[in-house]
Formats: C-alpha cells, sequence, structure tokens
C-alpha cells in the first residue's frame, strides 16, 4: 500500500503531508487525519496505513508547515514522561501559534486538496484528528458542513471553542475521550451540547485511559484503548462514507 509524499498549496504556502491508500487503481471515500501536537512521525504513518487498508484515501499534512518541514523538531523513537516537558517546551509556540484563523484556513486548502484527489471518490469525506488535532477536525467540521460527513477525536480538545461551536456541528461524531481529560461533569456538559445539535454522535471516556493512549510510541499507550478507538471509528466512516 503507498504512502505518498504531497504539497498542499495554502494561503501562507505549501504544507508538506503524505497520503496512504489503497493501491488498487480505484477511487477510494477520503479521510483527512490530524496528527497530534508531536506532528507527523512514525506512529502516524502507521495509523493512516491502518485506516487505508479498510479502503480509504487517508491525507495527513503538517499543520505546524509555517515552521518547516515535518518533524519540525527533532523527536525520540519513544516520547517518554522524563522527556515530554522538554519536547513540548518547543512544541507549545508553534501550537499557540497556530491561530483559529490559520486553522480554518488550512481547513479549506485541505479539504479542497483531498476531494481533488484522483484516487478520492466524489462526494463527503471524514475529518479525524489525535490531541489538538480533535480540536482541528472540529473546526474543520463546523466550517464545512457541506463536506465533512463524520468527525471522530480522540483525546482532544472538542470542546474548546464553547458549546456554541459544537450546536454548529452536522456531521455523524465520535469522541473518545481519555480518563484523566474530562471529568463525568465535563462529559455530560458537552454530550449535551451535541444533544442540541441534533447529530448522530458517541461521546464516552474511555475507561483506565491518559492523554495520548492512541500514540504506541508514547507512556500514554493503552492497546485496548486503541482497539476501541478502531472499533468506533470504522463502522463510523462506514456509515457514513460508504453506507456499509
Amino acid at each position: 500500500m503507498p504512502i505518498k509524499a504531497l504539497r498542499i498549496p495554502t494561503t501562507d504556502g505549501e504544507a508538506d503531508a503524505f497520503a496512504a491508500f489503497p493501491d488498487h487503481g480505484e477511487r477510494h471515500p477520503g479521510v483527512l487525519m490530524y496528527a497530534d501536537g508531536f506532528g507527523i512521525r512514525p506512529v502516524l504513518r502507521e495509523m493512516a496505513l491502518e485506516l487505508a487498508g479498510h479502503g480509504y484515501y487517508v491525507l495527513v499534512p503538517n499543520f505546524f508547515y509555517r515552521h518547516g518541514p515535518a518533524p519540525v523538531i527533532e523527536l525520540p523513537e519513544h516520547i517518554g514522561e522524563e522527556i515530554r516537558p522538554a519536547v513540548f517546551a518547543q512544541l507549545m509556540p508553534l501550537i499557540e501559534a497556530h491561530t483559529t484563523e490559520r486553522a480554518l484556513s488550512d481547513a479549506k486548502a485541505y479539504l479542497r486538496f483531498l476531494t481533488a484527489q484522483p484516487e478520492v471518490s466524489a462526494g463527503p469525506v471524514a475529518v479525524t484528528g489525535y490531541c489538538i488535532g480533535g480540536l482541528l477536525a472540529v473546526r474543520t467540521a463546523v466550517a464545512h458542513p457541506d463536506q465533512v460527513a463524520a468527525i471522530a477525536a480522540f483525546h482532544g480538545p472538542v470542546g474548546a471553542d464553547g458549546p456554541e461551536s459544537l450546536a454548529k456541528l452536522t456531521a455523524q461524531v465520535h469522541f473518545g475521550h481519555a480518563e484523566t481529560d474530562i471529568t463525568p461533569e465535563a462529559l455530560d456538559g458537552l454530550n449535551q451540547a451535541l444533544d442540541a445539535a441534533g447529530v448522530d454522535y458517541t461521546s464516552e471516556i474511555y475507561p483506565g485511559t491518559v492523554h495520548g493512549f492512541t500514540m504506541s510510541d508514547t507512556d500514554a499507550f493503552d492497546p485496548a484503548a486503541l482497539r476501541r478507538h478502531w472499533d468506533r471509528l470504522l463502522p463510523l466512516l462506514g456509515r457514513a462514507l460508504t453506507n456499509s
């Protein structure tokens, strides 16, 4: 299954990116995948390849491209808790510089690029995201209701823009929260906002998890929670994109 290096034209230049997709000479539903705060690295390629193996064209942009190509900072093979503070000290200025305005401008460019690829079938797409990528996924889905049919976000600050932003969602939704990221009371408030939006959703705390549980190159990794992630994500995409 190929991984293809790409460059996406944006209003501020070009974002480096990669795509993973089945090599069958066919067209496939498109999925825009936002990385976590550590950015593009081998584990993201593994995640994209796994998803592509289920019949999707998966586009993963480097949303830190304004600061250089991925990896924007040097990362170890395993991001342990002992070095996490030092890594985030380098990353936080990049995350803070990625304003809502920049995120929305980029999202428009990413979707335009994704839907124009010859390997991508006509019709709506899905957006997935991890950590800060979960918030970017929400913003993308809210801004492009005519294009985004499904959104999935994992251990991400999905409610950071307030309940009024979630009220604008029209896509089918799955939010998978880390136990350490959200209280049951906050989850109730988030789900009430999704109820008010009238969308088809699941939003749940993954038991026993800490922030970053999907990422196998971190100490937060939880294999059972990663399986649960796939058990939620794949049916969602099947319903929204392939009617399977």
